[in-house]
């Protein structure tokens, strides 16, 4: 990541339900709320929403459709581009984003806004959830927000990592829940089990029993227990590189650098000839 571009001066990728009911005219808000396998979370969000924000669908918006690279390969960026745009995304204004699932949808459009040169994006600590305890306001119906001018840059700013080059890796976090990086169960891929050599962190580790997430110290803690610290190159991975945007994120606040996997699993396992481990 270019250490010039790491997000605005003391800012950190989060922000809490205060501080952005505090900001909401000064802000863009995105709702990135998302089903794993579900439908769209479109009637949610009409049903009631943080006020002013747009919604962004994450099969539609932030992902190209399955294929060779996964299940949710990373998106054409003029696609993607004209999807913020029309979210009322801007070059020059905070974005926020939040979900229902824990940061795990919101970090995928957080490391895709990041990565192609939004400046200033933060994720939703806790998400639409923690914004309903909070008791702050909810607005419902279809929002329309004025067009953006979010350009995607041509220089990219988050690290990548292909199949080809994981090898390069020093420490490859796997995201997902313990039994399917173990290969005891697998409800999504037609494959059971995981990278060889990959260390799990799942991302339910990234977060307190409130669904927020967890101090820089206590993170800084479960990354190091398999090795991840800020000297070294890290990636991370997950089923299809979306939760994988989690435990990015997440290392980010432990002051870790790491990259992503775009095809994760899904990915890896579209050739026959790629090994695959099991255990735990």
């Amino acid at each position: 990541m270019d250490q010039d571009f790491a997000g605005t001066a003391g800012s950190g990728p989060l922000i809490t339900t205060d501080e952005l009911a505090a900001r909401l005219g000064d802000v863009t808000v995105l709702d990135v709320r998302y089903a794993m396998g579900g439908p769209p979370g479109r009637d949610e969000h009409a049903a009631g929403h943080v006020p002013g924000a747009a919604y962004v669908d994450l099969d539609r918006d932030l992902a190209d459709p399955p294929g060779a690279d996964g299940r949710h390969p990373l998106p054409d960026e003029a696609r993607f581009e004209a999807a913020m745009r029309r979210s009322g995304v801007c070059g020059d204004r905070t974005v926020v984003v939040y979900d229902d699932w824990q940061g795990r949808a919101a970090a995928r459009a957080w490391w895709l806004l990041r990565h192609h040169g939004h400046r200033d994006v933060r994720v939703l600590d806790g998400g639409w959830t923690a914004w309903l305890e909070d008791g702050h306001p909810v607005e419902s119906g279809e929002s329309a927000p004025e067009p953006g001018d979010f350009t995607v840059s041509t220089i990219k700013h988050m690290p990548v990592v292909e199949a080809e080059t994981l090898g390069d890796v020093d420490v490859l976090v796997d995201a997902r829940a313990p039994e399917r990086y173990a290969g005891e169960t697998e409800p999504v891929d037609a494959v059971a089990g995981h990278i060889p050599g990959a260390a799990n962190v799942p991302t339910t580790e990234n977060l307190d029993e409130r669904g927020r997430f967890r101090s820089r110290a206590q993170l800084r803690e479960a990354y190091a227990r398999v090795g991840a610290h800020a000297a070294g190159s890290v990636a991370a991975y997950c089923g299809s590189g979306v939760t994988a945007a989690h435990d990015v994120l997440a290392m980010e606040l432990a002051g870790i650098e790491a990259a992503l996997y775009p095809g994760s699993w899904s990915g890896w396992i579209t050739d026959p000839d790629r090994p695959v481990a099991t255990g735990r």
